[in-house]
C-alpha cells in the first residue's frame, strides 16, 4: 500500500502540488519557501488560468519546477492534474499563499510509511506572521471520533487541503476533489469516500504548514461557497435524515445571514449535477459523521 515501487531508492517520496490563479506576487513568494526546504520535494505548480503572467514568471524565476497552464480556472479539481505529474508515493498541497516547514514534508512521509491503511495527514496549520493555530486545527486535535490506536494521531472525517499530505494512489483513485465545488470546503467530499473506501485519516501535530492568507481573498464569496458546497456534500453522499437536517441548518441561518442564503440558493441553481451521482455513505461512515455534526 505504500506504493515504495514508484520511486527510485534516495529519491524524493513527497512531491508538492501548488494550485494558484492571479495571484503572482503570493506564489513567488510560496515558491521559494518550498524550494528552500531540506527535503527538496519535486514541485508542480497547477495555474488556473491565471491573466496576471504568473505562469510566465515562475519559469523565469524557478526553472526547476513543473508549470501547467490551464486555459480554464478548475479550482481545487487542479490538485490531481498536478499529482498525476508527480512519481512520489506521496503527495502534499499548498497554495499559492501557504508552505510547508522544514521537516514537515519527511515527517508526513514516515508517517504514511508507518500506517499503510493512511491516507490523509492533516497537519498543524499556523496562520500568519504571528503563527496563530487554525481555528479547524483546534478541532482535529480534540476529534471525537474513536481512537483505535493505530494512527499516528487523532482520528479525523476532513482536513484543509492547504496543510495535507495525501498518498497519491488513495487520492487519484478516489478521483481527486470535484471540480464543481471550487476552492473552500471541497474537502469534506474526498474525506467521506475516502473513509467510504476503508482508508483513514489522521491530525498530526507533528506536521507543520504555515498559511498567511492573501490579502485579495474574497471572504463574501468563501463564505457562500462554504453553505454550498456543504449542502452538496450532504445531497451527494448523506442519507435522508442526514441531508434533511443540515438543509435545514443552512435554511435557518439563510434567514439571517445573506451570505448563507446566497449559498443556498447557489447549492439549489446549481445542483442539478448532484441527483444523478447520489451514492450515499454506509452505516459506519454515516454513524461518525454524526458524532461531529453541530446540533
Amino acid at each position: 500500500m505504500a506504493d515504495t515501487a514508484r520511486v527510485p531508492l534516495g529519491g524524493p517520496r513527497v512531491g508538492v502540488v501548488t494550485i494558484t490563479r492571479d495571484r503572482r506576487p503570493e506564489l513567488l513568494h510560496a515558491l521559494g519557501m518550498l524550494l528552500s526546504l531540506p527535503e527538496r520535494p519535486p514541485v508542480v505548480v497547477v495555474d488556473n488560468g491565471s491573466r496576471d503572467g504568473s505562469a510566465r514568471a515562475v519559469r523565469s524565476a524557478h526553472p526547476r519546477v513543473d508549470v501547467v497552464s490551464l486555459a480554464e480556472n478548475i479550482g481545487s479539481a487542479g490538485r490531481a492534474v498536478g499529482a498525476r505529474r508527480l512519481d512520489t508515493p506521496y503527495v502534499a498541497f499548498s497554495d499559492d499563499d501557504s508552505w510547508w516547514a522544514p521537516g514537515a514534508l519527511s515527517t508526513a512521509a514516515r508517517c504514511l510509511d508507518a500506517h499503510p491503511r493512511l491516507a490523509v495527514v492533516a497537519a498543524r496549520i499556523l496562520v500568519g506572521a504571528g503563527e496563530r493555530l487554525d481555528p479547524v486545527c483546534e478541532q482535529m486535535a480534540h476529534s471525537p471520533l474513536p481512537d483505535r490506536g493505530d494512527l499516528p494521531g487523532p482520528r479525523v472525517l476532513g482536513f484543509l487541503a492547504c496543510g495535507a499530505v495525501v498518498r497519491r494512489t488513495a487520492f487519484l483513485t478516489a478521483g481527486g476533489f470535484d471540480v464543481h465545488f471550487g476552492v473552500g470546503g471541497e474537502e469534506e467530499l474526498l474525506a467521506l469516500d475516502l473513509v467510504t473506501s476503508g482508508w483513514d485519516l489522521a491530525y498530526v501535530d507533528a506536521v507543520v504548514a504555515h498559511h498567511h492568507p492573501s490579502p485579495s481573498r474574497d471572504p463574501a464569496g468563501r463564505a457562500r461557497g462554504a453553505v454550498r458546497n456543504r449542502l452538496w456534500v450532504a445531497w451527494l453522499r448523506r442519507p435522508a435524515g442526514g441531508a434533511l437536517r443540515v438543509t435545514a441548518r443552512a435554511a435557518r441561518r439563510a434567514v439571517r445571514d445573506p451570505h448563507a442564503r446566497a449559498g443556498l440558493v447557489e447549492a439549489v441553481r446549481g445542483g442539478g449535477w448532484v441527483w444523478p451521482r447520489r451514492r450515499v455513505v454506509p452505516d459506519r461512515v454515516e454513524r461518525l459523521v454524526r458524532r461531529l455534526e453541530v446540533p
